[in-house]
């Protein structure tokens, strides 16, 4: 099953064309403590073709470490519906979370960056 059968379906000028509440069905509160910092890494336990569109395409890019933030970015949604889409696949085993040092502050310039230059990597 190769990426592209998993990427949203985008207009060049209106954006995604799956409305973010869709992908989450309309759930707006995840059930696992995921912030955008939190690093995700795939388990192994559950293949992507086991798995709806959006999903997959988390779990993809879950096979490294990654932020939430990251992911967010990567699949052109907003973070709270990211974080749903992880909560789910922390839930099934998917994928495993973990929570940033909590001497970390996320206003810290040098946090910012070091997230801004991850993201421009992967991008």
């Amino acid at each position: 099953m190769g990426d592209s059968e998993h990427r949203p379906l985008l207009d060049e000028d209106a954006g995604p064309l799956v409305r973010p509440y869709t992908v989450s069905n309309g759930r707006t509160a995840p059930t696992a403590k995921l912030d955008l910092l939190s690093l995700v890494r795939a388990t192994g336990q559950l293949r992507p073709s086991q798995l709806e569109a959006e999903h997959a395409e988390a779990l993809i890019l879950c096979r490294e470490p990654i932020s939430v933030a990251e992911v967010s970015a990567h699949l052109r949604l907003p973070a709270m519906v990211i974080k749903v889409l992880l909560s789910d696949l922390v839930d099934c085993g998917a994928v495993t979370a973990h929570a940033p040092d909590p001497a970390v502050d996320p206003t810290d310039r040098t946090v910012l960056e070091a997230l801004l230059n991850g993201l421009q990597r992967r991008l």
